[in-house]
């Protein structure tokens, strides 16, 4: 994977996340209810991390840990991708991660440390906590970190003479 592609990845979900959380913040004004339930767009502005967790947490704590903290894991993976210490299609979910921590670390820094969700699935008893693009960036990259882990890298075989 060249890191040339990874630079528009990136810049991709960074504006998406944006994107949707201003249409969300400026038009969805009521839940609006799709595929019969399955899928809920609800406008929530959520203090803490994901499902609201740290929410309760005092304004300076917070500020610390989801904004200090985070920013300083951003910066790390962009170093990983920067320097190469992440390999192959790996560096793509290193990229997910680090784009979905930088949307929603301009959530926190523009809004008062706040993070505007607005996504919620339920499937019967099985059900979601409200999230964004950004959350999906994270999430999507660290499953496929967690899977990759599991799956035995192949060297290259050498070169015949």
């Amino acid at each position: 994977m060249t890191r040339a592609l990874l630079a528009p990845l990136i810049l991709t979900v960074i504006v998406l996340d944006q994107w949707t959380k201003h249409l969300v913040r400026l038009s969805l004004h009521a839940p609006r209810i799709y595929f019969g339930g399955l899928v809920t767009l609800v406008f929530t502005q959520n203090e803490g991390a994901f499902l609201s967790l740290g929410s309760s947490l005092s304004p300076a704590v917070r500020t610390a840990i989801f904004t200090g903290a985070v920013g300083v894991a951003v910066c790390i993976a962009f170093v990983m991708l920067i320097t190469k210490r992440v390999s192959g299609i790996d560096a793509i979910a290193v990229a997910l991660i680090a784009a979905g921590g930088v949307g929603n670390l301009i959530d926190r820094l523009t809004r008062h440390g706040r993070v505007t969700d607005f996504i919620y699935m339920q499937a019967g008893p099985l059900h979601t906590g409200v999230f964004n693009v950004a959350d999906m960036a994270i999430t999507g990259g660290v499953i496929w970190l967690l899977v990759s882990s599991f799956v035995p890298k192949t060297k290259n075989p050498p070169a015949e003479s």
